[in-house]
């Protein structure tokens, strides 16, 4: 067991990976070495300790002086979650006693922010020991509730890369005249696919915030909505378009609709495993069966965005970001502080209490979602080719959508008006 007085820090990484994490990992081991602490990093998050595997690697400075630029994890990442068994939850804090751990660095999202809460928690209440923990906000989701206008770490390169494939996609679809589809990653908000499509220019963007305060909606909202958009190039004598849309969409989509997809699976937190569902796939089959009882003949291809963008080299803007945020996890570990997420605003290391973001009816961390009253998405909307209600007003362009649409003014009316109340 380590000395009562010495230091002894233990970085785990949870959730799914993102660029910078292994500039967090260095940065904080950096300066936990140089204040004389131990650091233990732990092998594929919390899943190992669960086990009672002791699975770590002492960190040293040589080790990882020039990792900060490098993609992924080199201590690795797990989705386990130790919340779900008390055995397991047990299991991790003894194995964190058993190291000497006194401090806790959890790189990770809303699930890892709640299970290091849980971990704290458990090692005051069932074993009397405090282990002081700070968490570090990690993800491309961009869902963590930061204050308005601060990312989390790995979306800013996410978006960039993003952008990259969906403006190499706008090209082709110009090129060889036809349509793509494109699903972004982000599992519950669309900050990923609004970033990427306003900044590619994407035809259309669509995302779950939406749809938010009503009921679940039907598959066949969506599929109007992107019929919808492409009727609208048509009659602008435009064949071609990219369409955005957000894998968090299938959390607003009826369930008996999800029930007609054939692999629906669930993680360790409960979430749909969306990786494993083809939304773009479905989409597709889906719009062009309704371009085709229209008459319209369209080519349409699918592409799902995620597993390229989560690994990527960080941008400059994540190298920094993520050097600041390690370097302030350790001075508020070393000032005392505990039980809060890391944030840098205005140029100040400002830790948010756990309590403050935590959702009062779940008990785990809030989730922010795109605000579709800000000026960022009422921008992006005005750029977007989609049916709105003015298309409806009376007039040559009301009648060159339904000439598009091979309808009359009226069949038009009836059957795609309605995409316009959301």
């Amino acid at each position: 067991m380590t000395d009562i007085a010495q230091k002894t820090l233990a970085i785990v990484c949870g959730g799914g990976p993102a660029p910078g994490i292994n500039s967090v990992i260095s940065s904080a081991v950096i300066e936990a070495k140089k204040s004389g602490w131990d650091v233990y990093g732990v092998y594929d998050g919390f899943s190992g300790l669960a086990k009672g595997d002791k699975n770590v690697v002492p960190l040293t400075i040589e080790m990882v002086s020039r990792i900060h630029s490098d993609g992924g994890s080199v201590i690795r990442t797990s989705r386990y979650n130790p919340t779900k068994k008390e055995e397991d939850l047990r299991k991790v804090v003894d194995s964190l006693i058993e190291l000497g751990v006194t401090h806790l660095i959890t790189i990770g999202g809303d699930d890892t922010a709640y299970t290091a809460s849980c971990v704290a928690d458990y090692a005051m209440n069932k074993r009397g020991l405090t282990i002081s923990f700070v968490h570090i906000p990690k993800t491309i989701d961009n869902d963590l509730p930061l204050p308005e206008g601060i990312p989390t770490f790995g979306f800013e390169t996410a978006r960039s890369l993003g952008t990259q494939l969906v403006s190499n996609l706008m090209e082709d679809a110009k090129t060889t005249g036809r349509w793509f589809i494109a699903v972004a990653m982000g599992r519950t908000a669309g900050h990923l696919a609004l970033g990427i499509g306003k900044s590619a220019g994407a035809t259309v963007t669509v995302i779950p915030e939406e749809f938010l305060g009503k009921e679940l909606i039907p598959m066949s909202l969506i599929v109007d909505i992107l019929t919808g958009a492409i009727i609208k190039r048509l009659a602008s004598e435009r064949k071609y378009g990219v369409a955005v849309v957000a894998e968090g969409l299938l959390e607003r989509i009826r369930e008996e609709d999800l029930e007609a997809l054939s692999c629906i699976e669930h993680d360790d937190h409960g979430h749909v495993r969306y990786a494993e569902i083809s939304f773009s796939s479905v989409l597709k089959r889906e719009v062009q069966a309704n371009l085709t009882s229209l008459g319209i003949k369209m080519d349409i291809t699918n592409k799902e965005i995620g597993y390229e963008v989560r690994c990527a080299t960080p941008n400059a803007f994540d190298v920094e970001y993520t050097r600041n945020l390690g370097f302030a996890a350790i001075e508020f570990l070393k000032e005392g502080g505990t039980n809060a997420l890391i944030s840098i605003q205005n140029n100040m290391i400002v830790p948010i209490p756990f309590e403050d973001i935590k959702d009062p009816e779940t008990g785990k961390t809030r989730v922010r979602r795109v605000n579709t009253e800000s000026i960022q998405y009422r921008i992006a909307r005005q750029y977007m080719i989609r049916l709105e209600k003015k298309d409806f007003e009376p007039g040559l362009e009301f009648v060159q959508l339904a000439v598009a649409a091979h309808m009359s003014p009226e069949e038009f009316r009836e059957r795609f008006e309605y995409v316009t109340n959301y």
